[in-house]
């Protein structure tokens, strides 16, 4: 008993002394793990590539490692997976940190999830949903002693905040995320991160100044943290900053350096997309061989990387560099093929713009059919756009409606469920207190007599609802004109289509805002919506009561005229140009001159015998739009009728109005527009039109 006694002795003491010597090397190990993972957090942003290998190579002393330290490698390895484009294996990670975080009821890690969702969200598009998460972390974090966590989630809410438009909840995010790293000593980076997004902030709300000395502060914390990845995202943003307030050389400038400093980095991503940058510098600075060198080198990087996005900007660059030397089939080319890979990737947004700027390079270059084109590509892709805002808009109203219809049920139930229990209460009463029995019928009978009278009220509202919904949908929330679903219907469900007197007729116009991408490009989105709001106002003084004036999409707009003397077509046309160019809109301190172009016709339009149907005639109006867009701007283009139409076919003339009008077959004029701010010639309403009779064919 002794001896076993002493032998239990001794291997207690031997287990005790093994444990000694193995707590150092734990302990060593975990603080190893520790810093590989510190040294891969910087390093995922800039080289995710590189830092995936590393990860792999720790993850089976990550996950038998403390929470903590496994945590943090789940982090890392979502931030990773996310850089390399692989969405589900990020996706995956982030969701295998909440669960985890979640079962240790540990806050630190479920916000950190929560952020590596929201990031990989957002890179994929789902706007909505990254939104909510980065909000409920945001939530979470800041109940935490984490600060540079709390720096992080509160960068993330505020941009978030600032891409929903709701720039009075970014800012003072943006504001306390500084503060917050301000308070850190040990670490500069959360600062750097909390400052370059403050100065993007700025520049979205082009308050420029405060901008560029934030801007100032950033440049030199990249420069004490002595980290290359810093340095250029701090030099990135001073080139967006540069080219918001057009100071192209500096711009030059800051891209210039940080290509010199990813380039050494070999962080290939970040090489592409700053060539990329050059090249658009280049194009506008009009140096076309530079801008095709530079957006070379970007589309062999691009192809390497396998980056679709990057790979189809560089050949919109290279085809605008082509067209620019005047080699247009080159140009021609290499755009439709970058423009293949944007319709592939489904960016339509961003297809509609390039669409834009091609027919105004085409229209540069001379190729005014190809122009035209382009822009017949860009209006049909503005008209689905818009079509699906407003769908999407009509839904969220439908939803929010149905939310309220299935909390009056709710509500309704609970009503219910509580009768229920009353009469059950009752029964039990009656066995006791028979003659509380009358009473209680009473009652039931008042809770019912408020229920039904609850019902019809909420019937009520809800037919207001619904009548309110149908006519939110038939007017253009923006403009508060009518839209185009309710012009389509209300053109269905009357017989517009009808022969009037040779001197009454009836009339479309379809008119484009000229030159509106420049206007947002250079004030904002808000005011291309104030130069909208402006044109619609202004419409409602040219025209009649009995008009309808329609949004029709994007820019355009669209007026049917019911009745008009057909000698007053152009009066009207000329109207429409003078009223708008004659007004400046003052935003934010600047002047926004503002021209239309024009296409018109009387309705309807008759070749022979038959009158075409409304959607051709539209049609036709829209060719002459783009008529006096090619030619000009600032005009009005009509189609009056046809001539020798025995020797042609509507779809001839359908196909290239221009070529029908130089062959004789249509009768066009068109209507000169004024100068900006200058009123409407007071007489003489035909001083500027112009006819336009094409050459007639030999023997007519």
């Amino acid at each position: 008993m002794a001896g076993k006694t002493v032998s239990g002795i001794s291997r207690g003491i031997r287990l005790l002394a093994a444990a000694c010597i193995l707590a150092p090397t734990l302990a060593f190990a975990q603080t190893a793990l520790d810093r590989e993972l510190s040294a891969i957090s910087e390093q995922v942003r800039f080289l995710p590539d590189q830092a995936l290998t590393r990860l792999q190579k720790i993850d089976a002393d990550a996950r038998s490692s403390s929470p903590a330290i496994y945590g943090e490698y789940l982090v890392q390895v979502a931030y990773a997976w996310r850089g390399i484009n692989s969405f589900e294996r990020s996706l995956q990670a982030a969701d295998e940190l909440i669960s985890f975080a979640r079962a240790g009821k540990d806050n630190v890690l479920l916000a950190k999830g929560m952020l590596a969702r929201a990031y990989t969200l957002s890179k994929m598009g789902e706007q909505k949903a990254s939104h909510q998460l980065a909000f409920e972390a945001d939530r979470i974090a800041s109940g935490t002693s984490d600060m540079p966590l709390r720096v992080q989630a509160s960068i993330t809410a505020g941009q978030s905040y600032a891409e929903q438009g709701n720039f009075p909840n970014a800012l003072p995010k943006l504001q306390l995320a500084v503060d917050l790293a301000r308070g850190i000593k040990s670490d500069l980076t959360p600062l750097a991160s909390a400052l370059n997004a403050l100065v993007l902030l700025y520049v979205q709300l082009k308050e420029f100044d405060k901008g560029w000395q934030v801007q100032e502060e950033s440049m030199q914390v990249a420069r004490e943290l002595q980290s290359a990845g810093r340095m250029a995202l701090a030099l990135n943003t001073e080139y967006g900053l540069a080219i918001d307030t057009q100071q192209i050389d500096r711009a030059m400038r800051a891209l210039l350096n940080k290509l010199e400093v990813v380039r050494k980095m070999r962080a290939e991503a970040m090489v592409a997309s700053t060539l990329v940058n050059l090249s658009d510098i280049y194009l506008k600075k009009n140096d076309y061989p530079r801008a095709l060198r530079f957006g070379t080198e970007s589309l062999n990087a691009a192809l390497v990387l396998r980056d679709g996005h990057t790979e189809a900007t560089a050949r919109i660059n290279i085809g605008q560099a082509y067209l620019g030397m005047g080699r247009v089939a080159e140009g021609k080319k290499s755009f439709e093929r970058g423009l293949a890979t944007y319709e592939k990737l489904g960016d339509k947004p961003e297809l509609r713009i390039i669409l834009s700027e091609y027919g105004s390079a085409l229209e540069r270059a001379g190729d005014h059919a190809a122009a035209i084109a382009a822009y017949h590509r860009e209006r049909k892709l503005s008209n689905e756009l818009f079509e699906d805002a407003r769908r999407k808009a009509v839904l969220e109203l439908q939803e929010k409606y149905e939310a309220e219809k299935r909390q009056r049920q709710i509500e309704q139930l609970s009503h219910d469920n509580q009768v229920k229990g009353a009469e059950l209460d009752n029964r039990r009463l009656q066995q006791r207190v028979w003659w509380l029995l009358a009473v209680v019928f009473a009652l039931v009978a008042v809770i019912v007599g408020l229920l039904y009278r609850k019902v019809r009220q909420a019937n009520a509202q809800l037919e207001v609802k619904n009548l309110e919904l149908k006519q939110q949908s038939s007017l253009d929330p923006l403009t508060s004109l009518y839209n185009r679903r309710h012009f389509q219907e209300f053109m269905r469900a009357h017989n517009v289509v009808e022969r009037r007197s040779d001197d009454m007729v009836g009339a479309l116009f379809l008119l484009d805002v000229d030159h509106f991408k420049n206007i947002n490009d250079t004030h904002g989105h808000a005011a291309g919506d104030a130069v909208l709001k402006m044109i619609a106002a202004q419409l409602r003084i040219a025209l009649r009561e009995t008009d309808m004036i329609v949004r029709w999409g994007g820019e355009e707009f669209l007026a049917f005229l019911p009745a008009i003397p057909r000698s007053s077509l152009e009066e009207v046309a000329r109207r429409i140009l003078y009223s708008i160019s004659s007004q400046s809109l003052e935003y934010h301190g600047a002047q926004i001159n503002v021209n239309v172009s024009v296409g018109f016709a009387p309705f309807p339009l008759i070749p022979v015998n038959t009158p075409l149907p409304w959607e051709r005639a539209v049609n036709l109006v829209d060719m002459a739009l783009y008529l006096a867009k090619s030619h000009g701007r600032n005009r009005a283009y009509g189609v009056h009728g046809f001539s020798n139409f025995s020797q042609t076919t509507m779809e001839h003339i359908e196909q290239d109005l221009e070529r029908a009008w130089r062959e004789g077959f249509v009768d066009l004029s068109v209507v000169l527009g004024g100068p900006p701010g200058v009123p409407p010639p007071a007489s003489d309403v035909h001083s500027n039109v112009v006819p336009l009779k094409g050459p007639r064919k030999a023997g007519n």
